[in-house]
This record gives C-alpha cells, sequence and structure tokens, in this order.
C-alpha cells in the first residue's frame, strides 16, 4: 500500500472505526427512549377533564337509579296490599295521631294548672296522684281494667316458641295497648282456670323458651299453652293489628297453632309484679349535672 492509498483512506474515512458516523446510529439510540415513552402513555393515560366529568356524570347516574330502584320497591308493598290492608293501615295511624293530640292537649293542661296562681298546691298533688297512678300501671305495681281484647293461643304441636309471644307482644304495644297480663294453662274456651300461672308484662319482661319444661318463662314465671293475652287498650286497632295478613295470627298459623282474638269492653289486669331495688342506679341532681 503507498502512501497516497493510506491518506486517501483517512480522507473518506473508511480506513478507520474511529470517528466515523455510519448512517443509522443516532436513531438506533434513541429508540429506547421512544420505545419507553410510548409503553409509559399506554399503561398510565392522562385523565383529561373530560374524561373526569363523564366519570362523575355517570357515577350521579347510578347513584339515582339505585335510588329509584329501591323507591319503586317500597311503593310496590302498598300497592299490591288489598284494599282491607291499607284501611287498617290508615285506621291505625289515625288512632295513633289522635292519642298524640290527646296527650299534647293533657299535657299543655297540666302545665296551665301547675303554673297558675290559685290552686297551684292543690293542682301539684293531684298531678302527682295522678302520675303515681300512671306509673304504677306501666310498672305492674297496681291492678288495671280497661276495653280491650283477649287473645287465646293455642299450640297443640308445640312450636310457638318465645319468638312468636314476643312479636305477638310488640304488635300489640304498636298499636296502642297500656297494660298487659300473660296466662299459661287456660281452659279450651280460653279462659284461666284456678291454677292458671299469670305473670304481668312490662317493659323489663323477658320471654325465654322452655321446651324442656313444656312451655315459656315470661318474667321468670313458667307458662305452658295454651295461653291468654290479657290487652288494655283500643280494642279495634289492636284486633286490626293482629290480623295484618302476614302479622301475628299468620304468624301463629305457620307454626301450627291458633290464635283467637275477642274484644272486651271490661279487661281485668290483675297480676301484680314487685319492683326490684336497683343496685346501682340513683337519683341524678339535674340542678348540678351530678
Amino acid at each position: 500500500m503507498t502512501g497516497s492509498d493510506v491518506a486517501g483512506k483517512k480522507a473518506t474515512g473508511t480506513g478507520s472505526p474511529e470517528g466515523s458516523t455510519p448512517e443509522g446510529s443516532a436513531p438506533d439510540r434513541e429508540q429506547p427512549g421512544r420505545l419507553r415513552r410510548v409503553a409509559r402513555l399506554l399503561l398510565l393515560p392522562r385523565l383529561r377533564r373530560v374524561d373526569v366529568a363523564v366519570a362523575v356524570l355517570l357515577g350521579l347516574l347510578g347513584f339515582a337509579a339505585a335510588v329509584q330502584v329501591r323507591s319503586n320497591q317500597d311503593e310496590g308493598l302498598l300497592a299490591s296490599a288489598r284494599q282491607e290492608d291499607l284501611v287498617r293501615i290508615l285506621d291505625d295511624l289515625s288512632s295513633r295521631s289522635v292519642r298524640l293530640r290527646q296527650e299534647v292537649s293533657t299535657l299543655t293542661a297540666t302545665r296551665e294548672s301547675l303554673t297558675g296562681g290559685s290552686g297551684r298546691d292543690a293542682a301539684a298533688l293531684a298531678e302527682a296522684r295522678r302520675r303515681s297512678q300512671v306509673l304504677g300501671i306501666l310498672a305492674g305495681t297496681i291492678p288495671a281494667r280497661g276495653p280491650g281484647v283477649l287473645v287465646t293461643i293455642r299450640d297443640p304441636q308445640g312450636k310457638v316458641g318465645a319468638d312468636v309471644l314476643l312479636d305477638a307482644l310488640e304488635e300489640m304495644r304498636d298499636s296502642g295497648a297500656e297494660a298487659v297480663q300473660m296466662e299459661g294453662s287456660v281452659d279450651a274456651s280460653g279462659q284461666p282456670t284456678v291454677n292458671s300461672p299469670s305473670a304481668r308484662v312490662v317493659a323489663g319482661t323477658a320471654f325465654v323458651d322452655a321446651a324442656d319444661r313444656g312451655g315459656v318463662e315470661v318474667g321468670g314465671t313458667l307458662l305452658r299453652p295454651p295461653y291468654r293475652f290479657s290487652v288494655i287498650g283500643d280494642p279495634a286497632t289492636i284486633a286490626a293489628a293482629l290480623a295484618i295478613p302476614g302479622g301475628v295470627i299468620d304468624n301463629v298459623e305457620q307454626r301450627g297453632g291458633h290464635a283467637d282474638v275477642v274484644r272486651n269492653d271490661s279487661v281485668l289486669v290483675g297480676a301484680l309484679r314487685a319492683l326490684d331495688r336497683p343496685r346501682y342506679a340513683r337519683p341524678a341532681d339535674q340542678s348540678t349535672g351530678n
């Protein structure tokens, strides 16, 4: 190789790899960076304001649809009810409204008599006696008499347990029962015999299954079927509430039993309950907050 040939190769850049820049070398180095950017755009797309607005609108639409479906279901219960059931429900609501208005009127008159100038001491004494009688009836420490219903529940198969009896009690309370007594082992006509045990039912009365002894414990007293509820309250309202389809009477019949409801103008609730002295609770001084 002559000196002129070596000089020619250096001039053209074809004889040595150093300093050479072949075509395609720069794009080859930039290609991995482009791939990473494309992958990042595909995996983490940018949320535009339009996308956020569409997502919010879809969420609101779903919430509105769920509310509408639930509202239609609630309305469907009343829409599918019979006219007799709707009339009973309306009567129950009307009776509750009347009782509440009467209670408001009584409390207003009591407040006016207690805050009046003349006869204030006599009004306070009369109000204290009245409250003592009311609390005695609610606590089960004094007997009560008034209009109401007699509910006899027969259980030939022994499947009417404490849950059914408690549901019956709650239904009667919801319909305005003011005093309740329960007897066990009544005769064929539903009347308690001489040896029939009884229990006064108040707010703290417990219903406990005692199938091994053939009955139910009510407030610690063992009662065996047939059972009878003696209830003081509005007879029409309580009887209608017990007869609502799917209510107490249907529930008893599903357990193989039978329930009879008899209205009575003079129901006696004579069983008494002894008050237990509270172990921990003491009257609080409202003036000092202690």
